[in-house]
């Protein structure tokens, strides 16, 4: 198979559509994970922001699942030959309810693909565009761009990246313990099969990581989970958020937030036990 990279950008404009209808009972069981009392969540309940990757589930047939616990390479994807997958950030807009009782559409078309050096080899980003449609509608309720950095596997001697340091003065700060259970629980939720969130051996041995990584959707979700804790009748227009460093199952970490003065704009920043910056966010309301 050819992977150079002007094959992979040949995967540009492809697009696939899945359906999925929006159940009560993922509602009800990432309310629980994320520590809520129980709620009723009847027809019509609207999801709150970044729950709707509680469907579309990714349902490939264990015989098409690859080493690292993902599909394998090629299918929608360009089959990107570097072993190592992350989530690098998604940005969103929120411009309609998804409600509890909706039949939703989801079209996901790869926007772009562009190669990189850096300090420990190459990088290829690719970036997919998903569209989330609810009862037929013309117009999507939901547009997100999903940023996948793939890059080689760790190599003794590779320099770790600079890290910065977390800002201060945040208006809101939450602890969250990434125990084996949590990260099991969201991996479940989501259908999640890759083994860096729960295969220590696979993580410590094959990836070089010290410990199990803390999903990124998952540090997003905490992040806006805090929000609608400190401001429960916020309406969120758009999120975007920027992963910059695992986050590791070994210590706690934190999610902070701090509303700023125009009213509409709030930081949203998670940090590790060090006070090093793991993930950058902002969110507008309406």
């Amino acid at each position: 198979m050819d992977t150079s990279l002007d094959n992979l950008q040949a995967w540009i404009g492809r697009s696939e559509t899945v359906r999925d209808d929006i159940g009560a009972t993922p509602v009800k069981a990432l309310n629980a994970t994320l520590d809520h009392p129980a709620l009723p969540v009847g027809r019509g309940t609207p999801l709150p922001p970044l729950w709707h990757w509680l469907y579309f589930l990714p349902l490939h047939r264990q015989s098409e699942i690859g080493p690292d616990g993902h599909a394998k390479r090629g299918g929608f994807l360009p089959p990107v030959p570097l072993p190592r997958r992350m989530w690098a950030g998604s940005q969103f807009e929120f411009r309609s309810p998804v409600r509890v009782g909706d039949a939703v559409e989801r079209m996901s078309t790869i926007a772009d693909v562009t190669r990189k050096d850096g300090r420990t080899g190459p990088l290829v980003f690719v970036k997919v565009r998903h569209e989330v449609r609810c009862n037929g509608a013309t117009e999507p309720a939901i547009v997100e761009f999903h940023d996948i950095v793939y890059r080689e596997a760790k190599k003794p001697g590779d320099p770790e990246p600079t890290p910065q340091a977390a800002e201060t003065g945040a208006s809101w700060q939450r602890g969250i313990v990434p125990d084996d259970v949590l990260l099991f629980r969201y991996s479940a939720l989501t259908f999640n099969g890759h083994r860096i969130h729960y295969d220590r051996k696979y993580v410590t041995e094959v990836e070089g990581y010290p410990g199990l990584i803390v999903h990124g959707p998952l540090i997003a979700t905490l992040l806006m989970d805090l929000l609608r804790r400190e401001r429960p009748d916020a309406d969120v227009a758009t999120f975007r958020f920027k992963a910059v460093r695992p986050t590791f199952d070994l210590h706690p970490f934190c999610v902070n937030g701090a509303q700023q003065a125009d009213g509409r704009t709030v930081r949203l920043w998670a940090q590790d036990h060090e006070g090093w910056l793991t993930m950058d966010a902002v969110a507008t309301l309406r």
